[in-house]
Parts: structure tokens; sequence; C-alpha cells
């Protein structure tokens, strides 16, 4: 009979508390610091990411661990990106004391996930994270570009964000981070997180945001050129397009043109328009 590896302890309210008072930790919301304090949360992240024992996730804003530990009930390793020095300290002593058997599976890197430029080790397959809800959609925006191979991942972010992000052309909340997420992957709601699963509970409500890799739109223009116009197209959102991009491109009669040649309307707001009709406008700009 062969000894499996006992699972992760997954922290609880209790746990949580006494960790934070261990490091003297008040939570700040300049970092947009919610713990999650209830293991069904953790759980059901994990479950909803559809991560395999396969797979290498990339985790960002550990926090205390509370997903960190849950990643590890599944995953093949989990890499967690920690900003704060303090929480990025205690979390190798956390894991090794919640999840002794998973410990060798689990590496800290201690640095800002909009900022970073590496992950050590084999590459990350999936990216699931609670994100500080006031950088979140920079940070996902990054670590899809910093890591291609990243196949797919699930991220808990401010409902609204969440909405903005699968949100599709024509929908009121369709803009930048609806657009700039479609250039990497399909990307869908997966579910609502009530307040009181954190400590302390935030005065905002959350959401999951599930992703699946696929690949860019096929265009001549490179990423930032579509992702500059894509800037320029939501920063007037109520005007016409070739309004709105009249100062990027010198003048309304050249933005028409430009839009005209993609077979767009000029007379169209961005809102309306897909990642792949932004690309082939950016293909006819005078960079």
């Amino acid at each position: 009979m062969t000894n499996t590896p006992a699972g992760p302890r997954l922290l609880g309210p209790a746990d949580v508390r006494s960790l934070a008072a261990r490091l003297d930790l008040r939570p700040t919301k300049q970092r947009g610091q919610n713990f999650v304090i209830d293991p069904n949360t953790v759980r059901r992240i994990v479950r909803e990411s559809q991560i395999t024992a396969d797979d290498v996730v990339v985790e960002v804003g550990p926090g205390l661990g509370s997903l960190t530990l849950a990643l590890l009930e599944v995953a093949r390793r989990v890499i967690a990106v920690e900003v704060d020095p303090v929480l990025a300290g205690l979390l190798p002593e956390t894991i090794a004391t919640y999840a002794p058997e998973q410990a060798e599976a689990f590496e800290v890197v201690l640095g800002d996930a909009m900022r970073i430029e590496e992950i050590p080790g084999p590459a990350p397959t999936a990216l699931v994270a609670n994100l500080p809800y006031n950088v979140s959609v920079p940070v996902l925006i990054h670590m899809l570009t910093l890591l291609p191979s990243l196949e797919r991942g699930l991220v808990m972010v401010q409902a609204e964000v969440a909405d903005r992000l699968a949100a599709r052309p024509g929908s009121k909340v369709y803009g930048v981070p609806s657009v700039k997420a479609a250039w990497f992957a399909d990307v869908r709601r997966a579910g609502a997180i009530g307040r009181n699963v954190f400590w302390p509970a935030p005065n905002v409500d959350s959401g999951l945001v599930a992703w699946t890799r696929r690949e860019p739109p096929a265009t001549t223009a490179t990423r930032e050129q579509v992702f500059t116009l894509v800037d320029a197209a939501f920063a007037q959102r109520r005007k016409q397009l070739k309004a709105a991009l009249k100062t990027l491109v010198g003048s309304s009669e050249a933005a028409a043109r430009a839009i005209e040649a993609a077979g767009v309307d000029p007379t169209v707001r961005g809102e309306m328009l897909t990642v792949e009709e932004f690309s082939r406008i950016a293909e006819h700009v005078e960079w």
C-alpha cells in the first residue's frame, strides 16, 4: 500500500488572524489587501480554474497564503509573486507548516507583478490569483504579455472589473480592458464571490473571470500599435471613431481614411468594434 501525500490544511478565520497578528499586520487599502478566510471559497476558485496535477501555476498577491495552499492541493508547482516583503517572508514558513508535503513544490518571488520581468523555474501554464483590486487589469495584461506559456487562468477581481474584462462589443461596460484581454484570450465571467469571505470585508462585490489563451488577431500591426489605438478610441468613448482618433493620427480625415480602409464605418464609436477590427485599422494608420 503506497502512502499518498497528505493534503494541505487550509486557512480558516482564526488561522488568518493569527498569522496577521504575528506580523502585526493591518491590511491596507493602498495595496488592496483583503484576505480570504473561507476554505470553501479558495477550493471553489481552484475548481473553477480547471487546473490539474500537470499545471505550473503562477499566483499574484498570495497574501497570507489562503489560495496558495488550495492551489498546492492540486497543482504540480506554485510560484507566488508578492510585493510586500513582510508577507513574502512569512509565506515559506506558512507553507511548511500547513502543507509540509507540498513545500518543495512552492516558491515565492518578491516583486511587483506589474514590473516583474521573469518567473523562475518551469514555464507557468496557468495564472490563478485574487488580484489586488486597484491594479488588477494592468497586472493581468502584464502577466499575459510576459508569459506566453500561460494557457488559461482564473482571477478574482472587483465585480465591475470582471464585467468589463468579459464584456462584448456593444455592451455599456465594453472598453479598454475588454479589448486588451481579448487580444490574448477568450474571457468569460465565472461567478460571484460574497464580501463575507474576506477579512477585512471589502465594500465592493467580487467576481471571478476565467480565460483561455487564444492566438492574437492575424495582423501586420504590432500589439503596441493596436493598444495605442484602443486607448485613443476609448479616451473619448462618446465620440465617433474618426473624431476620437483625430489627435492620434493627425486629422479626422486621416482617421476616416484609415478606418474606411479597414472596412469599418468611421462614424461608429469604439465600443462597437472587436479587437480584430481595431487591429485592421491599426494596419492603415501611418505610425
